[in-house]
């Protein structure tokens, strides 16, 4: 009986209602989004590297490839800024950066509840890992590398597929921002949890509709009550009045009466 006791008293942990507890869905959730997002970083890292071997394997030393009619050229450049070739003098500061950019991405995968998320910080994460792997392991040296750019279009700098990666990725952020969506998968008002779109006609909406429906009855039907109780009390108000006339006009013809009698009486 003791055990039993002991048992009932022991406190169970309760994680449902809360959007950022332990529970076992939420859990499922954030596994799936965090390898969403390890996803597209591995598949933008690994197209970038091996674009990268390719052209310096068949552009090295040669001059540049236009196709589409000069509307697309390809260009083997060795940069050593950002992205776009931007600041060719501060490597390693811009390394420095890829690497905050790498460890804060890391660091918020653990509360990404969000597919539109998973995806624009896989994108980010990709095309940064891309760009450092160049700095870190291409001469002339360890976070002196120069990054490998060759793609280039008319009136644009010559870029390779991991600052792509990262323009896309940009552009996604400020627009979920702009959205108000949260990596959490919670929105800036009120932060509700997106919901599924729901066809019109569905159960849910069928039933929300019922609901308001019968609201709408019952508070037509309130309406009309107190109509009738209000219409009662007026009657019973005129009623009244009524019978208090009626009395008073009785108690004068007595009194008129008995002031007739009186005078009779005295002759």
């Amino acid at each position: 009986m003791m055990g039993t006791d002991a048992r009932a008293d022991t406190p169970v942990p309760d994680h449902h209602g809360d959007p950022g507890g332990g529970g076992p869905a939420t859990s499922a959730s954030g596994r799936l989004h965090v390898t969403v997002l390890c996803g597209v970083a591995a598949f933008v890292l690994t197209a970038d590297v091996v674009s990268k071997i390719i052209v310096v394997a068949h552009l090295a030393g040669r001059p540049p490839i236009r196709l589409l009619g000069g509307f697309l050229t390809l260009r083997l450049l060795r940069n050593s800024g950002a992205a776009f070739s931007i600041g060719t003098s501060m490597t390693v500061v811009f390394t420095a950066i890829a690497v905050g950019v790498i460890i804060f991405i890391l660091r918020t995968a653990r509360r990404l509840r969000s597919l539109p998320w998973a995806i624009t910080l896989g994108l980010l994460l990709g095309g940064a890992t891309g760009n450092l792997a160049d700095r870190i392991f291409r001469s002339p040296g360890p976070m002196r590398g120069f990054v490998v750019d060759w793609i280039q279009l008319p009136h644009w700098p010559v870029f390779n597929l991991a600052d792509s990666a990262i323009v896309c990725g940009g552009v996604l952020a400020v627009l979920l921002a702009v959205r108000g969506l949260r990596v959490d998968g919670t929105l800036d008002t009120g932060r509700r949890p997106l919901e599924p779109h729901r066809p019109a006609g569905s159960p849910d909406q069928a039933d929300q509709a019922g609901h308001v429906g019968q609201v709408d009855q019952a508070g037509k039907v309130g309406q009309m009550g107190q109509a009738d109780q209000a219409g009662q009390a007026g009657q019973a108000g005129k009623v009244g009045q009524m019978g208090q006339a009626g009395q008073a006009g009785q108690m004068g013809q007595a009194s008129q009466a008995d002031q007739a009698v009186q005078p009779s009486a005295a002759d």
